[in-house]
């Protein structure tokens, strides 16, 4: 099973980095059209978010994000997994509880939109701590060191705001 899980992540991973090259569309917003799913099926359907997808399931959050909510979700693009340090990922599957702690410290209870995030230096995640927005002027803000990409990705059960890096809890001192 762990083997099958490094796989999928591997998997992942190479089809993120092959697709760093490609340009982004931007999606154009559609005011007053219904959400076409909740945030799993959101994630799960947009190729811009496989590894998440993939990960989400490793850490058995699909059910509490397929949930009621509403929910704010920070969603690392595939290339944001790229980012992270060699071994990180392949480490993180073998850490299901970290996982999980790192997943939750990327939704926030709540709908914020991308107007909303402005006006708040920090909001408070599922995981128990804060992470920190700052507005840019002229631009998306930023979600911790990680840059909005794409704002306002509605989702029946909330919305989902692209991000260009995996964020990382605060380290709680060594008691």
């Amino acid at each position: 099973m762990k083997r099958f899980l490094i796989l999928v992540l591997c998997c992942a991973l190479c089809a993120a980095i092959l697709s760093c090259g490609k340009k982004q569309k931007k999606e154009p917003k559609q005011e007053g059209a219904p959400a076409p799913g909740d945030i799993v099926e959101i994630i799960s359907g947009d190729g811009r978010f496989s590894t998440l997808a993939a990960v989400i399931d490793v850490a058995g959050l699909a059910g509490t994000l397929k949930g009621e909510g509403p929910f704010t979700v920070f969603a690392p693009i595939d290339s944001a997994f790229a980012k992270l340090p060699p071994g990180a990922a392949e480490s993180l599957l073998q850490e299901v509880p970290t996982l999980k702690n790192i997943l939750l410290y990327h939704v926030v209870p709540g709908k914020l939109m991308a107007a909303d995030l402005d006006k708040i230096p920090t909001a408070a995640t599922l995981l128990g701590e804060p992470v920190s927005i700052m507005p840019m002027p002229g631009g998306m803000p930023m979600i911790g060191d990680a840059a909005v990409v794409i704002a306002d990705i509605p989702a029946k059960n909330g919305v989902i705001h692209a991000i260009d890096k995996v964020l990382l809890p605060p380290e709680k001192p060594a008691e």
